[in-house]
């Protein structure tokens, strides 16, 4: 490492010193608390600032699902973990295959359970991880690094442009400082950390609130949410097949049997069920009817009506 290595890190908003916690080892623990959560009350109002970037992303999110492509993540340490579960949840929640929103940390499995610092510096294995997903232009690669420097990141976004992709990066320093070049950046500045350089805080916080409206906004444009219930889910255990049987219930008024009775009969989806109820349809009615709504049940079930 240079000198000039340590003067640009010190230059980083993420690295800072906090003015506002700068006694915080003289603190009791009330206090303590109390200033990280004061601290932490900055991060809603970061990310609402980046709120026209994001609806950017969604929209770049969105079209390139309906091309059949996929949003992957690249992110090294914290940023690299909050990726991967941000994709590990759509595939229950959402339904959507596991390869459709993927995540990929700098080092590997390994690196979700145990710190893998030293891959993060490493910008050939993210151009060979990029590579060996067999990234196109119908895809979106997302960069995630609160420094918005790491290695492993930039070159992983590189890589990605040079194939085509859409490319997303989100950071916690500020956009002024901003000069990757990909299709939009979200840059919530959320100051420095409570603790210097402790990215999993605010920095994480942020990213999590971030991601979160990411896939979350994208699956409600593609039809996976009805008002604002999760109507895709999958039944991968009995709280969530619970939560269907109540879902059918609330939207169509039906009571808990007969909720149960028309998930049996939809083949456990709970959208079918709900159209079958809801349009008096045997389920290759309801299927076609969603495949002609595109799957939107709002459209399918057009207010009770069955749909010609």
């Amino acid at each position: 490492m240079s000198k000039e290595f340590s003067d640009q890190l010190a230059a980083l908003l993420t690295e800072k010193r906090n003015p506002e916690s700068r006694e915080i080892d003289l603190q009791s623990t009330d206090a303590i608390l109390r200033i990280i959560n004061s601290e932490d009350k900055r991060v809603a109002l970061a990310v609402e600032n980046e709120i026209p970037y994001i609806a950017q992303a969604v929209d770049i999110i969105v079209e390139a699902f309906r091309q059949g492509g996929r949003l992957l993540y690249f992110g090294a340490g914290t940023s690299g973990r909050i990726g991967v579960v941000d994709a590990a949840e759509c595939p229950p929640t959402f339904g959507t295959p596991p390869e459709m929103v993927a995540g990929f940390i700098a080092g590997g499995l390994a690196a979700m359970f145990k710190a893998q610092e030293g891959a993060e510096d490493n910008p050939e294995q993210a151009r060979r991880d990029v590579d060996a997903q067999k990234v196109s232009t119908t895809d979106v690669v997302c960069g995630i690094a609160a420094s918005r420097r790491t290695p492993y990141v930039v070159a992983a976004v590189a890589r990605a442009r040079e194939l085509g992709a859409k490319t997303l990066y989100v950071t916690t320093n500020p956009r002024a400082t901003f000069d990757l070049d990909v299709d939009v950046a979200i840059c919530p500045e959320v100051g420095p950390e409570v603790i210097m350089g402790s990215t999993r805080m605010k920095s994480g916080t942020a990213q999590k609130l971030v991601l979160n409206m990411l896939t979350t906004a994208s699956m409600i444009k593609l039809g996976k949410v009805y008002e604002n219930m999760m109507v895709d889910l999958q039944l991968t255990n009995a709280k969530l097949v619970e939560r269907s049987k109540r879902i059918i219930s609330l939207v169509t008024g039906a009571d808990y049997d007969t909720a149960a009775e028309f998930l049996e009969k939809s083949g456990g989806h709970v959208k079918t069920a709900i159209v079958m109820i809801a349009n008096g349809m045997s389920r290759d009615e309801a299927r076609a009817c969603l495949e002609r709504a595109n799957g939107f049940v709002r459209v399918a079930i057009a207010k009770g009506v069955p749909i010609q």
